[in-house]
């Protein structure tokens, strides 16, 4: 039976699938990973612990929190309500332009997203554990080089002035 995968990658090189079936693969697993320890962050959505993520690197106004997490304004800005209601997120005036809001972190805010990273560190460091002491500096390597080729794509899209996501 043949497979329905596409076999067509962005630059046309079908020789990549072997390495892009491993990272979708991979990158199934570090999602899980990531809604494992969002799951203990109660009340908290996927999208929401990102905006949170955003906001603890500074805070920023609302135009460059939707633009970092790539959604419409209005999408942000309902969010961003949720998360008031919810007590994580606070916002402000800015105090040198009274027609910009500044949207920053509560303390508890701060302690969910600490929370959450300590949730993902504790797996992350049992799935690592279970990797072969051999092959662990190779995938440091693949995993830096990943993110380092992805932050070289898509660094040109982020808005400047704020925290990249």
């Amino acid at each position: 039976m043949p497979s329905t995968r596409s076999k067509v990658t962005p630059s046309g090189d079908a020789g990549l699938d072997p390495l892009v079936d491993s990272v979708l693969a991979s990158s199934r697993a570090l999602v899980a990973v990531s809604a494992r320890s969002i799951a203990g962050a109660k009340g908290v959505t996927l999208p929401q612990y990102r905006m949170l993520v955003v906001l603890d690197a500074g805070s920023t106004n609302l135009t460059h929190l939707a633009a970092h997490l790539d959604v419409a304004p209005s999408t942000a800005l309902r969010m961003v309500d949720r998360l008031i209601a919810s007590g994580l997120v606070n916002r402000a005036t800015h105090p040198e332009n009274r027609r910009e809001t500044q949207l920053s972190l509560t303390a508890n805010g701060r302690r969910t997203v600490r929370s959450v990273t300590t949730r993902r560190r504790r797996d992350l460091l049992a799935v690592i554990a279970n990797i072969p002491a051999d092959e662990r500096d190779n995938v440091a390597r693949a995993m830096a080089a990943f993110s380092a080729a992805a932050e070289e794509l898509w660094a040109a899209s982020w808005p400047t002035g704020g925290p990249r996501p």
